[in-house]
């Protein structure tokens, strides 16, 4: 039997106006989604534990078998580790978007105009976080680039006792109430001002207004943390594991859990994305020497914070078709066993921009099964079929037969 995970970033949701009422999952043309949930079990899980924030860091971990409240260290941890930063003991990591904030002098009347400076591509904004790392790292403090606006900052001796906001949760919002706050935060507060002189004049950002696209206007630092300790995936279940994703986060978890991680050249983390490369990775994958693949796929959530409701429809639909049904008709044209977890990490609701906690619908497909569920796969009827999994980390236990 071989296992595969096709992870929609996001991609449950709340009534979308624009949809008269109904979420993405209810408009969607997913004909191949839909068939394996109603031939499969469909129901609903909790990703994010209570008490912890619904980040795509926790809530993957989750999705991948592990149990927040104890290997949990941060979400730059692990994408240091997913760009080959090596972590000492008494470092602590920040999460470095590129962002673009409003024009205002004063930068605590700023606005949070794009939390991920127009998708900046990563040819573009290596050279500007060179430029920031060229003028603001010290014996101490150091700064790496990541992918697209997805960056990093490492603090040697520096503090987790901070409270600091995703940039993505403030979209549209003045950022004054938002700067950072607790041990360290005037001077990370310091960089991020001092990063919008730099940026300012970058050839790259003046060549960005002219193409009438959103430049790089400051650094936004959030999402802290310290060393991470993630269990060994084949240890953990016995599977050899790959792992296909477009961001340091998810490759990072791979990292930490000595899982592979392939890079497929075009994979992007939004609707631009390389698809098909992505979908023929995982299948090259699971038809070598890999028993289990997580395909990771961020589209959905990234049209959920930008507010595109048409285009995280399409995101998931193009996720039935040219990932999901290529797999099916692969795998059983070669006549292999598998079965097949569909889900979101968590919900990132067109309304709101920004992630919640509530359960998100799962799928599991059985290809040698017929029985399932009789529902096509959204969120009311994961709710109906009364299937709860409160305990998200446990759900992999259920799909990989450990149980």
């Amino acid at each position: 039997m071989k296992y595969i995970v096709i992870l929609g970033d996001g991609m449950a949701d709340y009534p979308v106006p624009h949809f008269d009422g109904k979420t993405i999952l209810e408009v969607a043309n997913k004909p191949t989604i839909d068939y394996m949930s109603r031939h499969g079990e469909l129901g609903m899980c909790k990703t994010v534990q209570d008490g912890m924030k619904p980040g795509s860091d926790v809530a993957n971990l989750s999705v991948m078998g592990y149990d927040t409240s104890k290997c949990y260290t941060g979400r730059s941890p692990l994408e240091a580790a997913s760009i080959g930063v090596k972590m000492l003991d008494d470092d602590v990591t920040f999460r470095t978007n590129l962002v673009t904030l409003s024009d205002e002098e004063d930068y605590v009347k700023k606005t949070m105009v794009d939390y991920s400076a127009g998708e900046i591509t990563t040819e573009e904004s290596t050279e500007l976080i060179k430029a920031i790392a060229k003028e603001l790292d010290t014996d101490k403090i150091k700064f790496y680039p990541g992918i697209s606006y997805r960056h990093l900052c490492v603090w040697n001796g520096g503090s987790t006792n901070v409270e600091l906001t995703p940039p993505h949760d403030i979209s549209d919002k003045c950022v004054g109430e938002y700067l950072p706050k607790g041990d360290g935060a005037e001077k990370l507060y310091e960089m991020m001002r001092a990063s919008e002189k730099i940026l300012k004049d970058h050839p790259i950002n003046k060549k960005r207004i002219e193409n009438g696209e959103n430049p790089a206007t400051s650094i936004w630092v959030w999402g802290e943390g310290t060393k991470p300790s993630v269990d060994n995936f084949y240890e953990k279940y016995g599977l050899k594991g790959t792992v296909i994703s477009a961001v340091d986060l998810i490759k990072g978890i791979a990292k930490c859990a000595g899982m592979e991680s392939i890079d497929v050249p075009g994979a992007t983390g939004n609707c631009e994305t390389n698809w098909v490369g992505k979908a023929q990775a995982a299948l090259d994958a699971i038809t070598g020497d890999s028993d289990f693949v997580y395909l990771h796929m961020e589209a959905p959530d990234e049209m959920g914070h930008q507010g595109k409701p048409d285009k995280k429809k399409e995101a998931v639909e193009t996720i039935d078709e040219v990932v999901v049904k290529f797999l099916k008709d692969e795998l059983e044209k070669r006549g292999i066993d598998y079965k097949m977890l569909i889900m979101p990490d968590h919900p990132t609701p067109i309304t709101l921009k920004t992630h919640v906690s509530d359960p998100v619908p799962y799928i599991i497909y059985d290809s040698t099964k017929s029985d399932g569920s009789g529902l096509d796969y959204t969120e009311k009827n994961g709710e109906s079929t009364g299937v709860y999994i409160e305990k998200g980390y446990t759900l992999m236990d259920k799909f990989l037969d450990k149980v």
